[in-house]
């Protein structure tokens, strides 16, 4: 039986493997084009206790600044995106959310001045784990220090300080950026207008978080990934591959498949195969050989990691701001006494313990079982967050954006969408309600209007593109 899928990642691997001994080197160039670039030679406190004693911000914009200097939106990012939202004269190739920016669009360039940033942690242009660490000279790989949310906002508002930006008229985005778009409202209220959360959260939750956990594992597991130091050598492109895949799953919804693809094959008259055979797998076999070297696998880890750790809740903002404080000193010490938290690859010492019986045959192990369960709950209580309804957001959350109840919020979700369900953006907009908000749109779109799941943000110009718009000139 041939092996298509697999002769293909052979030639990938034996292609890069040439380009170890060029110049050139193995690893792909990330950026996109040419974007503006801001350096900070200010040392930057993350929130897990690293310092990048220097970092740069690439970013890119549309539209004018006012004499007032008020009309600027800050626009955030999904996880794998760059700063490259629309096409300008320096890089005519169209952008992530080409259709949602320009004179008279949602983000009307007519009206606003746009900034978007590539997140720090990610490789298109800012820094990241491919970046140099001036410490050496040499990649930070998985020396890079641990961020969070919080900790990519802060860097955006260090380019607005510099561009002599003081508030932004409205701080938006979508899936990780509608994570964003609230957190730079918590961080500083009173330097955000309005928010718009698209398909986001205000915590991570335990299905997104296993999401991205089994994406890194596998890409962990790719021997190339060599622990982060691949540089020198061939990236672990089979990881990313299967990695993009399985977010593609969670980024469309079933119904749009089931219309898309059904149960066809790729060719039914040839017999089935152990590679991609049917549509469906074609789609996802694309989507990663597309992706596999277009993002840097250390990025994906770091950025994926940050996502997990988001959490607006009043507990978490407190044990942070603690945290914070305790390593502030670090700020003014000599550059060589400033280490960074390296990255742990070691499992928990105590595992998680097994659930209770799922059949007959497992009784006999259920008293263990029980006494095991306890322990751990002795050793590190449960989260007592009631599980979330509408009707009761949990006082945690409801605390933790009170900061946040005087700004005019639009909060949307999809029905289809499986990475971010609806219901973690109703829980967004009950709680902002439950704090005292009364200025909060919600808008929920049915299977009936979009079956495109978490990428309706990218695609449905009317529905999202028209919410956003009317809500910004409201």
């Amino acid at each position: 039986m041939a092996f298509p899928c697999l002769d293909a990642l052979e030639t990938r691997s034996a292609t890069l493997r040439e380009r170890v001994v060029s110049t050139d080197g193995p690893e792909p160039c990330y950026t996109v084009g040419r974007h503006r670039r801001f350096s900070s030679q200010v040392p930057l406190l993350l929130d897990w206790g690293g310092i990048l004693p220097t970092f740069e911000i690439a970013y890119e914009t549309w539209g004018q600044l006012n004499e007032a200097r008020s009309n600027v939106i800050l626009l955030h990012t999904g996880l794998s995106a760059s700063s490259h939202a629309h096409s300008t004269p320096e890089n005519p190739r169209p952008g992530w959310w080409e259709k949602f920016i320009g004179p008279g669009g949602p983000l009307d360039t007519n009206r606003f001045l746009i900034v978007c940033t590539n997140v720090i942690g990610g490789c298109y242009g800012s820094t990241g784990p491919s970046s140099i660490d001036p410490s050496d000279g040499r990649p930070y790989a998985t020396r890079f220090p641990i961020l969070t949310m919080q900790d990519m906002v802060r860097a955006q508002f260090r380019l607005l300080d510099h561009l002599g930006v003081t508030e932004v008229y409205a701080s938006v985005g979508a899936s990780m950026g509608g994570m964003q778009s609230l957190a730079a409202a918590a961080l500083f209220p009173e330097r955000v207008g309005r928010i718009v959360s698209i398909s986001g959260c205000a915590r991570s939750h335990p299905y997104t978080i296993a999401i991205r956990h089994t994406q890194r594992q596998v890409l962990m597991m790719d021997p190339h990934w060599a622990r982060g130091y691949y540089y020198a050598g061939i990236p672990p492109h089979a990881g990313m591959k299967l990695a993009r895949e399985i977010a593609t799953i969670t980024y469309r919804s079933g119904p749009e498949w089931e219309q898309r693809f059904g149960r066809r094959r790729a060719d039914p008259a040839r017999p089935p195969a152990l590679c991609p055979d049917f549509l469906i797998e074609t789609y996802l076999d694309h989507a990663g050989e597309k992706f596999c070297l277009e993002y840097d696998a250390n990025s994906l880890l770091y950025v994926s990691k940050a996502m997990d750790l988001f959490d607006l809740g009043q507990a978490q903002q407190t044990a942070t701001a603690a945290r914070r404080r305790a390593h502030e000193h670090r700020l003014h010490a000599p550059t060589a006494d400033r280490t960074q938290t390296v990255v742990d690859l070691a499992p928990p010492v105590q595992p998680y313990p097994a659930p209770g019986p799922t059949s007959a045959g497992d009784e006999a192990s259920d008293e263990a079982g029980d006494e095991a369960a306890a322990r751990a709950v002795r050793a590190e209580p449960a989260d007592p967050t009631p599980w979330p309804t509408a009707r009761e957001p949990p006082a945690d959350l409801v605390a933790g954006l009170a900061p946040l109840r005087d700004h005019a919020t639009l909060v949307m979700g999809v029905a289809s969408d499986l990475l971010f369900p609806a219901w973690q953006q109703r829980e967004i907009a009950e709680t902002l309600r439950r704090a005292g908000n009364r200025r909060v749109t919600h808008v929920e779109l049915g299977e009936d209007v979009s079956l495109f799941g978490h990428d309706t943000f990218l695609l449905d110009l009317e529905h999202i593109g028209g919410s956003v718009r009317r809500f910004l000139q409201a």
